[in-house]
């Protein structure tokens, strides 16, 4: 029996108890909370009436821009080496599903590689990420994690790695992203790269030297994006894929088409037409873009700043709108108030104070670690009016709807946290 997806579970958990005129802080889903810009918009009010199904892999106009747009960021790619889906977990289920192996994950990951990876009958290896960011497996532990995997009877066949990261919003260190795909060359490897948040690196000079594992083996990577973390288009299912050049490429398309073709035919049309503008890097998206980055990284970081106030420890925010406290410093405040572990610990935030998190076990990390997933994205306001003004602000944590919320977050971790 498979489970309810833990991050889809809590988003309904809190808007239900939201709807019931519970005050609550929604912490615990990823969505990029911004509204849609206007010529975005205008573009799929004009393609409304595209109701014919189209090529499985996307329309020639879509793969010519997502062709384009990798160029553009230096990862030249021809439209024929491009395939989109409605969203891009169905694109990296695809890709579970066709790459032959078990697969190894960074611990702790995103929720739903591990789920994804037991639908399709395969193991998962987890590695336990660096001390400075995640998203990669530890280099250091990686090659014998694949060694005691085969022993044990796993065929440790594809490396899922997040780069940006999501649970730990960093950027994984270039020597890591290097060592790990150095590893997973000798071990015969495939790499999915998932870049999802690419766009949304905080600070500009590191969004231009973002670490990509397609740079050290791009015979065997195949880069996964979409428009739902950098554009906010969650809604809207718009994902896309790059695959190497080559033969091994050619052979991982024609089976990825093949799976496309059975479960989701293609992506809607209409989201065929946005895809094909946005990615086109008009000077309206771009600027949406940019101004969403800023937003991120100032709410992230002054949540970053209540946690840290509260005695837990976490990474500094590098991209997105997440972040990983670890609470283990407090243990011994926590335990007297029956807090011992991270389920446990969301749990006392969502009953007692009305703040939703998710446990870190969520993500593959143990059970008994005082560590939890927060993020930060909807935290700019409840109508679009106010996520406008959020977006546009110069300081958009000083805001009072955000303030209100920072304030009632400092007070949930004073009440758990006191000694």
């Amino acid at each position: 029996m498979t489970m309810h997806s833990a991050t889809l579970a809590i988003d309904e958990t809190l808007r239900a108890r939201r709807a019931a005129g519970e005050k609550v802080l929604h912490l615990g889903f990823g969505e990029a909370g911004l509204p849609v810009p206007a010529g975005v918009a205008a573009v799929l009010a004009d393609a409304v009436r595209r109701n014919g199904y189209g090529p499985v892999a996307g329309s020639a106009e879509a793969r010519e821009a997502a062709a384009g747009w990798f160029t553009r960021r230096g990862l030249p790619t021809g439209p024929e080496q491009v395939l989109f889906a409605p969203g891009s977990k169905a694109l990296l289920f695809a890709l579970v599903l066709a790459l032959p192996g078990d697969v190894v994950l960074p611990r702790p990951s995103w929720v739903s590689y591990a789920a994804q990876s037991a639908l399709a009958g395969k193991r998962t290896i987890g590695v336990p990420i660096p001390a400075g960011a995640g998203g990669v497996p530890d280099p250091e532990r990686l090659e014998g994690a694949l060694e005691r995997a085969r022993a044990e009877g796993a065929e440790p066949g594809v490396l899922v790695l997040t780069v940006p990261d999501n649970p730990t919003g960093t950027v994984a260190r270039a020597e890591d992203v290097r060592a790990v795909c150095g590893i997973a060359e000798r071990h015969g490897l495939a790499v999915v790269a998932d870049e999802i948040y690419a766009e949304l690196v905080h600070d500009a000079d590191a969004a231009r030297a973002l670490p990509r594992a397609v740079d050290h083996l791009p015979e065997r990577t195949v880069v996964t994006s979409g428009l739902s973390k950098s554009m906010a288009l969650g809604g809207w299912r718009i994902g896309f894929a790059r695959l190497p050049e080559g033969a091994w490429g050619e052979r991982l398309r024609g089976e990825l088409v093949g799976v496309a073709s059975e479960i989701w035919s293609s992506l809607a049309a209409p989201m065929q037409a946005v895809a094909a503008r946005v990615l086109e890097d008009p000077p309206e998206v771009l600027a949406h873009i940019a101004a969403a980055r800023r937003l991120h990284g100032a709410v992230a970081r002054a949540v970053h700043a209540e946690f840290a106030a509260a005695g837990a420890v976490c990474r500094a925010p590098e991209a997105g709108f997440y972040l990983y406290p670890d609470f283990e410093p407090v243990r011994e405040r926590l335990a007297a108030r029956g807090v011992r572990s991270g389920a446990e610990l969301a749990a006392a935030l969502l009953e007692r104070y009305g703040v939703g998190v998710l446990a870190g076990a969520a993500f593959g990390d143990a059970a008994a670690g005082l560590r939890a997933r927060v993020a930060t994205s909807l935290l700019y306001g409840e109508t679009e009016a106010e996520r406008w003004a959020a977006l546009r602000a110069d300081a958009p944590a000083e805001l009072p709807w955000v303030a209100a919320s920072l304030g009632h977050l400092r007070d949930a971790l004073a009440g758990l946290t006191r000694g």
